[in-house]
């Protein structure tokens, strides 16, 4: 069975985050909140308090299928500062094994040279970092794949980007009925 984990951190955008979250398990998709911060409570950007079920400390990255990255400035900040997720992110990246980014957060995959070549997008605000660094970015594209690499544009895309998270393990079919018994 597939097992997710969605890491966020002091600043992290809520919706980006909650969202993917939601939907997986929707889909019966094993997910777990992961905290980079101290505790296991971090405060998003918006200032709404997020308890995460584990700490990077206390895992096993090992256990997991895919990484995924909500954006926000100053929570990709703290995400992209983390080395033992940048770590495993480049480590997944290499070895087939899912990632997956949106808003701000894939300026961390393009950073680590993950997207150069690759089609991505991000926050319109950061298309010309993801292309500097070598990405062919879709700039009309609410989300895309790239074999084993999600990234989508912004907060508002946060379903789609869940979506595509699910039809990743789970398919089209799956994802599409997830779609319509939720109704947006």
């Amino acid at each position: 069975m597939a097992k997710v984990a969605v890491f966020i951190a002091d600043g992290s955008e809520e919706v980006e985050a909650i969202t993917p979250v939601d939907l997986l398990r929707r889909a019966k998709i094993d997910c777990d909140v992961v905290s980079v911060m101290e505790g296991n409570t971090v405060t998003a950007s918006r200032g709404i308090v997020i308890t995460a079920d584990k700490n990077i400390k206390d895992i096993d990255f090992a256990d997991y299928d895919m990484l995924v990255l909500p954006g926000g400035i100053k929570g990709t900040e703290n995400l992209g500062s983390t080395k033992a997720l940048t770590d495993a992110v480049t480590e997944f990246a290499g070895s087939g094994k899912g990632i997956a980014a949106i808003c701000a957060a894939p300026t961390i995959f393009s950073g680590l040279g993950l997207l150069a070549g690759k089609e991505a997008t991000c926050n319109p605000g950061f298309f010309d970092v993801l292309e500097k660094e070598g990405a062919q970015v879709d700039k009309n594209a609410p989300v895309v794949r790239s074999g084993n690499i999600i990234t989508s544009q912004a907060m508002g895309t946060s379903h789609d980007f869940g979506l595509e998270i699910v039809k990743y393990f789970a398919g089209e079919e799956a994802a599409s009925s997830l779609k319509s018994n939720i109704r947006f």
